[in-house]
């Protein structure tokens, strides 16, 4: 298939020789523009107080995404409100776990993630039914997240903390493009409201995700390329196989990481298995936890070197007293 110009709905990466979208670049010559189709805008305090949720109340948090932390925290801030250290943390990845450094200082056994997708992470909470669970999102009204814990009947609180808005794409000529690519509902919104027609412009659309492909097909949008499949498990591999011409295969539905599969247990928390294992802390990141146990270590030597100065002190002063007193008796007696 001939494909030259791409419109991809997300930010530009970082780093383009680093992501994924790379290949297509230099193998095939396309021409790709980013541009997320909407922003994310947080709650106010007086409009998150409407909701009558005390944060603090809560024993475990699920985030299943960088800005669901970045809201939670903010907001708690706002509030002021404490998060005490006892509080759980249940994330959909390792590497949104990771995000929690920017706001928590890591302790052990209480930040847990799954392997990759959210259903994932459905066996780690099974574990911790006991929990008060709150689940910070967006102000979707049911999604595939809430779907899945309430299939598996969790007792939780969902905190709508932020609102995503379509953002103008006036300044784009879709025609112009040989493929527009979306990631989530509200970029099918986004395009829907800025192109009220776009059902009849026949575009060759693909899209990523289960819900993003039930917000098209209600739209009545013709979805070409759906991912994550066996074959195109990224956006980016999808492309290229249908750049190729291969027939598009089944889209791959994520389940909890716990079912088996040729003959082979699928890998939960930080890449244990979940037979025997418990979920690991994010202290899996040995770096992370290096440099951790070295600033300790740093601030434990500091603190001994401060003691050990102090107590020099002490005993000079105490010698000085004592050197003191006895001149002055050596004084007395000799008048």
């Amino acid at each position: 298939m001939k494909v030259k110009k791409i419109l991809i709905s997300q930010p530009a990466p970082a780093d383009l020789e680093k992501s994924p979208y790379k290949n297509l670049v230099s193998k095939y010559g396309v021409d790709i523009t980013f541009y997320k189709f909407f922003e994310v805008v947080g709650l106010t305090v007086s409009e998150f107080r409407k909701s009558r949720i005390h944060l603090s109340e809560y024993t475990a948090i699920i985030f299943n995404s960088k800005n669901s932390i970045d809201h939670f925290f903010r907001l708690a801030k706002e509030l002021r409100e404490v998060i005490p250290d006892t509080m759980k943390y249940f994330c959909t990845s390792e590497a949104i776990a990771l995000y929690l450094q920017n706001y928590i200082q890591y302790r052990k056994r209480k930040i847990f993630f799954g392997a990759q997708y959210f259903a994932d992470l459905i066996e780690v909470l099974s574990k911790h039914r006991e929990e008060k669970f709150l689940f910070p999102c967006s102000d979707e009204k049911q999604t595939e997240y809430t779907k899945l814990l309430d299939k598996n009947k969790f007792k939780y609180t969902k905190a709508t903390m932020y609102t995503s808005v379509p953002r103008d794409l006036s300044q784009f000529n879709l025609k112009e493009f040989d493929l527009v690519c979306l990631f989530s509902p509200i970029g099918v919104r986004s395009l829907i409201k800025n192109f009220p027609d776009v059902a009849n412009m026949g575009l060759t659309i693909a899209a990523f995700g289960t819900s993003t492909h039930a917000a098209l097909k209600a739209a009545g949008i013709k979805l070409t390329i759906a991912a994550p499949t066996k074959t195109s498990p990224s956006m980016a591999m999808a492309i290229e196989n249908y750049i190729n011409g291969k027939g598009q295969d089944d889209v791959v539905i994520s389940r909890p990481s716990s079912s088996k599969k040729d003959g082979h247990t699928s890998r939960s928390t930080s890449g244990t298995s979940t037979a025997a294992k418990k979920p690991k802390s994010v202290f899996a990141n040995k770096a992370k936890y290096k440099q951790l146990q070295e600033e300790r270590k740093a601030q434990a030597a500091a603190r001994r070197a401060e003691r050990q100065a102090a107590k020099a002190a002490k005993e000079a002063e105490a010698a000085a007293k004592s050197d003191t007193k006895v001149a002055a008796k050596a004084n007395s007696k000799a008048e």
